[in-house]
């Protein structure tokens, strides 16, 4: 690939089950020039995120690039707004090259703080971390002391959580993960209380032997036999912030209802979901927060980082069978 051949990732299959590299294509074409009111970004950092898995199933569109969140670099601008050598974040992911203008599907231009790496602002300080910060103040209004559980604990959002709750004086923290390399990080890298990893029998009796006493909150990224521990574990007027079901994304059937959920009525538990779209008025506040931890190193990125665009299938495919720790970002190698 020369600086005039731009790449693609399109999706051309629907995948039963887990996807598979053969249902996708790299599709090669000439860079594209930008019109008025537009710019030319080479892109940087690639996300690739579990809502992928669902949006393959029918949202995205066969043969055509695929979208994501993404960090790249103004080459050349026709946008009065951007200037060439800007950093841009935006939605059109999974190329290599992407024609932006400011403001349509989230594209701003990045204003980079000290002492934070580029890999943050997908990650930590990206829709990544503001899905943990708007689950924990807005979806829990978490207070000092609140006992927590994280499933999928290890992951992009698991992680980001228990960092943010620590920072919001949390009281106990659990997670689970599927591994017990992963529970080793989430206990002594991580300041997880406790962890468990959730193929080692029960999750319902795993949680209660990590949480004897019962948790006040759960942010959930698994559902199914997760989120029916959860219930059961949950103390009376518990919180339940709903992420994500990662663990039904690739069965093609939805995740069970848990068998106890009349216990959200005896318990007057509250279960609300989360989509972060729906807060990004909340952005400025969470850097505000979250910059002068990253800048002190308090708190850093946990990021999976794989080399080379030619890979993203590879890093998809390997995020949804748990190869990452933290979340999963592919990084240039140019």
């Amino acid at each position: 690939m020369t600086t005039q051949t731009s790449l693609t990732v399109q999706q051309t299959a629907r995948p039963t089950g887990f996807p598979t590299a053969t249902d996708f294509a790299f599709v090669e074409a000439p860079v594209p020039a930008p019109g008025p009111g537009t710019a030319l970004v080479e892109n940087v950092y690639w996300s690739v995120d579990p809502y992928h898995r669902e949006m393959m199933d029918g949202d995205f569109e066969l043969n055509a690039p695929l979208e994501g969140r993404t960090l790249g670099r103004v080459v050349a601008s026709r946008d009065p707004g951007l200037s060439e050598g800007d950093l841009v974040l935006h939605r059109q992911g999974w190329r290599t090259h992407a024609l932006v203008t400011l403001g349509p599907n989230g594209t701003r231009k990045l204003r980079p703080h000290e002492g934070v790496p580029l890999s943050a602002y997908l990650s930590i300080l990206g829709g990544t971390g503001l899905t943990a910060y708007v689950a924990l103040t807005r979806t829990l209004q978490l207070s000092p002391g609140d006992d927590l559980f994280v499933s999928a604990a290890a992951g992009g959002v698991g992680t980001a959580v228990g960092r943010i709750a620590r920072l919001l004086d949390a009281g106990r923290i659990v997670g689970s993960a599927g591994s017990a390399a992963k529970v080793a990080h989430l206990t002594a890298q991580l300041g997880f209380d406790a962890a468990f990893d959730y193929n080692d029998g029960s999750v319902r009796e795993l949680l209660a032997k990590a949480a004897p006493s019962g948790i006040d909150t759960y942010v959930d990224n698994v559902g199914g036999d997760h989120l029916e521990a959860a219930i059961a574990s949950l103390r009376e007027h518990g919180r339940i912030a709903w992420v994500g079901a990662i663990g039904h994304y690739n069965t093609g059937e939805p995740p069970a209802a848990p068998r106890n959920l009349f216990e959200v009525v005896s318990k007057s538990i509250r279960l609300e979901g989360v989509l972060v779209r729906n807060h990004t008025d909340v952005q400025g506040e969470f850097e505000e927060f979250l910059v002068p931890h990253l800048q002190s190193g308090r708190v850093a990125p946990d990021v999976t980082v794989v080399e080379g665009f030619e890979r993203i299938v590879d890093a998809f495919i390997g995020m949804l069978r748990g190869a990452n720790l933290g979340k999963i970002l592919v990084r240039s190698a140019g």
